[in-house]
């Protein structure tokens, strides 16, 4: 921007630089960067001089006269400010974006990825141009090179397993879905956003996983304060509690407790076919909602950011088991459940199998990371973050009156206005990223590990990152 200002001012720009490499391949250098219209390059090598002990400063005095005013902008403190003053030139000391960012950069990532990476990331923050939010940087200094080299890993895995079609669940797949587009214009037809979540898929797979429904609704539960009242709303059994609590002498308002959970679990499973039955019309919405959205397809990618990979797993088996739709779908996730998960197992004969696929990490695959990341730390809550959309979470598919799908949503639980503002930054930075690959004819994979490590440096910086979550963000917890 200065440049710019300066050139319009109709000032004279000259480059001075102490470098082994000749003036015309600085000079393409300079240009490649979008700095057209420089007078002069002095290099040192080609005049045997230095700005290191004031040689070069004098020749350009010399040459363009020792009567003009000078001003010298540069990095290094030594060449550039004390040298330039010794010389009589102005001089403005111009701190280089590497030095001041690099400190907080991920140093454990690979050499030419970690360089892309931060390079990109210190010019972009640290220029001094603009000052941006917090939400904004989070999204672009630890989200962006995770979205971007998930997507590219995304679009490798369904041109090598011919996949028909890319669904991204909501609502960690909004920004994904965003950046995939961002990424592959061309491709959009065969990409969709789709409506899922746990709670949609526990309730409409309940016939066939029966340890997960209850495992969510009540085993998840126990002890934290829900009252039967709240926990059955939840479950969409309203209608059921009064005749069980007056079967088991329990009441309204009592606790889930781990001293009533199995004499309640007991009840739901003796009256398993009623249980179901409330789930009846949301399976009928759901396939209405799904014909559209698989027509055509034999094989699908369901994309998720984690961790178990229920989701995929859940809507592969209703969409051909229940809903015969005959369509194979493959979850594809960023990280599985790991060490420090009560079940890290459960998903292991998914992803053994090919039905799950991880990106960033999973027992078998970059194991290290796996043993690192720990929900009760607060570090899936972080990703989530990232992920964040506007819109609530699904509730479910139900009939209208029309006996039509009519999708409905929780209210949203982040603050609108934080969303926007961390896509923003995940999206400015892929487009800088894709910018560079792009303009060098560059190819590079953004491996798991490499994804991983920004967001690593920002989540081992927190103690607790679900309390500092709660403190610097407008977050539900």
């Amino acid at each position: 921007e200065v440049f710019r200002y300066l050139k319009n001012c109709g000032k004279k720009i000259i480059c001075t630089s102490d470098m082994y490499l000749p003036r015309s391949v600085i000079q393409r250098m300079v240009e490649n960067c979008g700095f057209e219209g420089v007078s002069e390059y002095f290099i040192s090598c080609e005049y045997r001089m230095a700005k290191g002990n004031g040689t070069l400063f004098q020749k350009v005095k010399e040459v363009y006269g020792k009567d003009k005013t000078y001003i010298h902008i540069g990095d290094n403190v030594v060449a550039d400010v004390e040298w330039a003053k010794k010389s009589g030139l102005d001089c403005i000391h111009y701190h280089n974006v590497n030095y001041i960012g690099m400190g907080y950069r991920a140093n454990d990532m690979s050499t030419l990825i970690g360089s892309l990476y931060g390079g990109i990331v210190n010019a972009h923050i640290h220029n001094g141009l603009k000052e941006h939010s917090k939400e904004y940087e989070l999204g672009f200094i630890y989200g962006g090179l995770f979205a971007f080299g998930y997507c590219k890993w995304i679009h490798q895995y369904v041109k090598q397993n011919n996949i028909d079609k890319i669904l991204f669940l909501s609502r960690d797949g909004d920004i994904l879905n965003q950046v995939y587009r961002m990424l592959y214009p061309n491709e959009t037809i065969a990409t969709e956003y789709v409506y899922w979540s746990r709670l949609t898929a526990t309730k409409l797979s309940a016939h066939y996983f029966k340890y997960d429904y209850f495992r969510r609704f009540l085993d998840h539960k126990v002890n934290q304060d829900y009252s039967l009242e709240q926990i059955f709303k939840s479950m969409e059994l309203e209608d059921m509690l009064f005749a069980m609590c007056e079967e088991l002498k329990l009441s309204y308002q009592e606790h889930l407790t781990d001293q009533n959970i199995t004499n309640i679990k007991q009840y739901l499973i003796a009256h398993w076919e009623t249980v179901l039955a409330h789930y009846t019309e949301q399976l009928i919405a759901g396939k209405l909602y799904y014909e559209k959205v698989l027509s055509g397809c034999k094989r699908v990618v369901a994309v998720d950011v984690g961790w178990a990979g229920s989701g995929a797993v859940a809507l592969n088996y209703v969409v051909n088991e229940l809903w015969n739709l005959n369509c194979e779908v493959i979850g594809l996730v960023a990280g599985t459940n790991s060490m420090h998960n009560t079940e890290p197992n459960m998903s292991e004969a998914q992803l053994q199998s090919g039905k799950l696929v991880s990106y960033m990490f999973s027992q078998g695959y970059n194991r290290e990371i796996w043993k690192w990341h720990d929900a009760s730390k607060g570090h899936n809550l972080g990703i989530e973050l990232l992920c964040s959309s506007m819109q609530g979470s699904l509730k479910g598919f139900y009939l209208n009156k029309n006996k039509e799908c009519e999708v409905r949503f929780k209210n949203p639980d982040v603050n609108e206005i934080l969303v926007k503002e961390i896509q923003e930054g995940i999206k400015e930075f892929v487009f800088l990223m894709n910018n560079v690959l792009e303009k060098g004819q560059i190819s590079w994979e953004i491996h798991g590990a490499d994804a991983y490590a920004p967001m690593k440096l920002w989540m081992r910086n927190q103690k607790n990152l679900s309390e500092w979550l709660e403190e610097n963000f407008e977050v539900n917890i």
